[in-house]
Parts: C-alpha cells; sequence; structure tokens
C-alpha cells in the first residue's frame, strides 16, 4: 500500500512539472459571484471599473453591519490586516482606474489604479482609494497606501438591487457620479477633471514631435470652440502652415488661423489672411465663407468674396445662388432674382431645385432669401 501512494505521489509530481507551462482551466468566478465591469470617460479622462458581484441570495436585512459588509474596519481572520474595511465588492480587489488625474468629491486624486474600499457606516461611509490593487479582497489592506479617503452619504433604494453594480449617472461635460448598489443601498460619489486643462496639456504634449497640419488645426479649433488659449493656438497654426516639415498652405489651415484671429478680435488680420486663402479655396470653400460672412452680418465683405468666387466660376449653380443671396443682402432683389433664376436650370438635383425655387418665390414677394 505503501509504494502504490508512494508511486501515486511520484507520478502526480512528474505530471505537474509536464504540465506546468499549460493554461490552467477556464473557471467561473468563486462562490458564483459575477465578474463585471464598467467604463466611461470625462473628456479625455479614461474611468475603468473592474469589480465581483456578490447576490444578495435571500439575505435582504441581513447584508450591511453584519460579516457580509462589516461596518467600519474589521478583523476578518485571515490575511495581514487586523483594521480592515469592506471589499466594496467580492473575491480580488475591486478596482479603479483613473488615466488621468480627478478630483473624487473636491479632492485630488492622482492618475493611477487604485483598489476601492469602503469603510461602511450606517449613515454615511468612507470611500478609499489604495495605492495597491492586486490583493484579495480586503484581507491585506494597508491604511499606510491609502491615496484617498471622502466620505459620503449612503442612499435608501426602495427596490433591492439582487446583484451588486457600479454605474456610471448625472454624466455633464466635465463630470459623473459613480455609484455602487447593492440590496437596498446606494453609495454614489462625484468624479470631476479638469477637461479642458487636460486636453490642452495631451495638445501639447503629443505636438512637441513632426505632426501632420491637420493634427494642428484640430487642435487650434479646440481653443476656437472653448475660447481658450488662443495664443497657443495661433502658433500651433502657424506652424502647421509654414514649417518647413508637414506644413501646407491651403484654404483649410488659413481658414483655420483666420478663425483664431477672429476669436482674438483680431479683425483686420483675420481678413488679410482669409483674402490670402481665398485663391486656395474650392467653389464651395468660398461659398460657405461667404454665407459666414453674411451671418456675421458683414454685408459689404460677403458680396465681395461671392463676386470673387462667381467670376472665377461664372456658369456654375453655387456661385449665381451665391451673388443671389448677397445681392438680396444689400435689398437689390431685382439683381438678386437675375441670379437665382439663373441658378435654376443649373440645379444638380431636385433637392437644391426646391431651395432655390423657395428662395425666388420670396424675392418676388420683396423678402430677404438670407432671413
Amino acid at each position: 500500500m505503501k509504494l502504490f501512494l508512494s508511486l501515486t505521489v511520484v507520478l502526480f509530481l512528474k505530471a505537474s512539472s509536464s504540465f506546468s507551462q499549460i493554461m490552467p482551466l477556464t473557471l467561473e468566478p468563486d462562490g458564483g459571484n459575477k465578474k463585471a465591469g464598467i467604463s466611461e470617460q470625462i473628456g479625455i479622462v479614461k474611468i475603468a471599473v473592474e469589480y465581483s458581484r456578490p447576490g444578495v441570495k435571500g439575505r435582504e436585512g441581513k447584508i450591511w453591519n453584519t460579516p457580509v459588509a462589516h461596518y467600519g474596519f474589521a478583523d476578518q481572520g485571515h490575511g495581514t490586516s487586523y483594521a480592515a474595511p469592506w471589499r466594496a465588492g467580492a473575491n480580488e480587489n475591486t478596482t479603479m482606474f483613473f488615466s488621468h488625474a480627478v478630483k473624487i468629491e473636491g479632492k485630488d486624486l492622482p492618475a493611477g489604479k487604485y483598489g476601492f474600499f469602503i469603510a461602511l457606516g450606517d449613515q454615511e461611509s468612507t470611500l478609499i482609494f489604495s495605492k495597491i490593487n492586486n490583493s484579495w479582497g480586503s484581507f491585506y489592506y494597508d491604511s499606510t497606501q491609502d491615496a484617498l479617503r471622502v466620505r459620503v452619504k449612503n442612499e435608501q433604494l426602495d427596490k433591492s438591487v439582487e446583484w451588486l453594480k457600479y454605474e456610471f449617472s448625472d454624466e455633464t461635460t466635465n463630470s459623473a457620479v459613480i455609484a455602487m448598489s447593492w440590496e437596498k443601498r446606494r453609495i454614489p460619489f462625484k468624479v470631476e477633471a479638469d477637461v479642458q486643462q487636460l486636453q490642452i496639456a495631451s495638445f501639447k504634449s503629443e505636438l512637441r514631435t513632426t505632426r501632420p497640419f491637420y493634427d494642428f488645426m484640430s487642435a487650434a479649433n479646440y481653443c476656437v470652440r472653448n475660447n481658450i488659449e488662443l495664443e497657443q493656438a495661433l502658433a500651433w497654426m502657424d506652424r502647421a502652415i509654414y514649417f518647413r516639415i508637414m506644413g501646407v498652405k491651403n484654404f483649410q489651415t488659413l481658414g483655420t488661423k483666420a478663425s483664431v484671429l477672429m476669436k482674438m478680435n483680431k479683425m483686420e488680420e483675420a481678413r488679410k489672411v482669409m483674402d490670402e486663402a481665398i485663391p486656395y479655396g474650392t467653389v464651395q470653400d468660398v461659398h460657405f465663407y461667404a454665407r459666414t460672412l453674411l451671418n456675421q452680418k458683414q454685408v459689404e465683405e460677403a458680396v465681395k468674396v461671392f463676386k470673387m468666387n462667381y467670376d472665377k466660376f461664372p456658369n456654375v449653380y453655387t456661385t449665381n445662388v451665391g451673388l443671389g443671396r448677397a445681392y438680396s443682402a444689400t435689398g437689390d432683389y431685382k439683381k438678386a432674382l437675375q441670379y437665382m433664376k439663373a441658378a435654376l436650370p443649373l440645379a444638380p438635383d431636385e433637392g437644391n431645385k426646391t431651395s432655390v425655387t423657395a428662395m425666388i418665390k420670396k424675392l418676388e414677394e420683396g423678402k430677404d432669401v438670407n432671413q
């Protein structure tokens, strides 16, 4: 018998050695808990929560302030921690990843991946973001590794949540709420990011090397839309246009530079740049620039641009409509009608034909087609 047992042990050890390089079996999570994850972005900030989902499993009223989810800090009888918070999930660490620095309930948290714990209370709880994110549960929790603690209020739910879950809600441009819900309790906290400054910092970092002109345009347009860092945007556009490597002078790059100058209220400089851009533009480019001028009530300048486009492309639907709009804006409906009627047989499709027909009708009624 002893010989048989010895032989069995030897064979098992040999087998273990032989198959030590083989991937382990794929098994469901321990204890019937579901593994889950959620992610979302606030601006360029990527946020990801990974966790395991315990179920209530008939324990309504027996979850909170019990060994299932103990209050405060407790000795769980295992691991190195004698004062451990709740693991905020099941199995291994619940983790939260932030690609950039954020604020949690108004307090700063650097970028990183954190182990997430909750020191539960009846009305309020303390959220703990730990620098250690690869432990089993909270059995090895070490308070000296805390990156941040914040207190939040618990919320009561009317309907029981069977499987613990994390979710995003109340999203804005620069914030979101992350909430843990289980049984009849919800514990939410607010995450905020300085979206614009993080985006600008990212642009500055990524544009330090050789990049195509359209990347500089994207960055400059972001600055214009948000009315920030306009001097930097102007420098980026000068590089996009004039830099010896990858610089391109065309309607788009010059037009973007002009839009930055307009935002800076340097209208005369912007006009000169657009005068330089127009020869590079297509019929449509120039037409829509002229329409932009009309929308900005720069009628005299718009008329000039519409005429330049027409002189270059006289027998085109777009330029005839453009001059029709130009003269309509000046109140010369008779001359506007002349160009609109010339545009009608040049219409490329039924949609455009319908559009110009409607404008002809307005002009015949003595109405401005731009209103």
